[in-house]
């Protein structure tokens, strides 16, 4: 899959590991994720999916984190989260929100299948352990989408490996070197905290 990786995401990958701070940023994600995707909706469909949306971003946190925890690179850790997404609007048939043609969609499961296995993540399951306590909202299906076979937002070409677009426009195998100085501010939500005052209340 082609991404992009910047000091935003390495902020992010930083602060998403950060006592309080972690939360404001995951907040943040979730709902520029949310918006991002519901802009290759059709107008009249993107309230009713809205809900669901802010849910399973939510829950491909943890993901997040758990790849990072399992040692892999913040490229493959954000990846996988990505193509949960592509399962679940595989599965909902919401084919023009898909980053990947569905001719792919097992090939980028192979190339995590331990992973996926192991939290019981799956093209019809795919938040598997991590689908939260209480659920998902649900949303609509669109399967017309599906069968007319238009991807009109993939990008087909990048399933054996993680593809990196850096700040520059230069295209990364597997990803970029994480810089030494990288500062927690520039994620997204931390402007929602006072930092100083947070570094109070925890030293109390």
């Amino acid at each position: 899959m082609k991404l992009r990786q910047n000091v935003r995401h390495w902020a992010a990958k930083r602060a998403l590991t950060t006592p309080v701070v972690g939360d404001y940023v995951n907040d943040r994600l979730v709902g520029m994720h949310t918006d991002i995707f519901l802009n290759k909706a059709d107008e009249d469909r993107r309230e009713e999916r809205r809900a669901h949306l802010d849910d399973f971003f939510d829950a491909t946190m943890d993901t997040y984190v758990a790849a990072l925890e399992a040692g892999f690179p913040e490229a493959e850790a954000r990846e996988i989260t990505h193509v949960q997404a592509n399962f679940d609007f595989f599965t909902h048939g919401w084919a023009e929100m898909m980053e990947i043609h569905s001719d792919e969609l097992e090939e980028h499961y192979r190339r995590y299948e331990e992973f996926f296995r192991r939290y019981g993540i799956s093209i019809d399951d795919p938040l598997g352990e991590f689908r939260p306590a209480d659920g998902v909202a649900d949303a609509p299906e669109t399967p017309d989408r599906m069968e007319d076979g238009e991807f009109e937002n993939a990008v087909a070409g990048f399933a054996d490996d993680a593809y990196v677009e850096d700040a520059d426009g230069e295209l990364h195998v597997g990803g970029t070197d994480e810089p030494e100085d990288v500062d927690v501010s520039a994620a997204p939500g931390v402007d929602d905290v006072d930092l100083d005052d947070d570094a109070e209340t925890r030293a109390d």
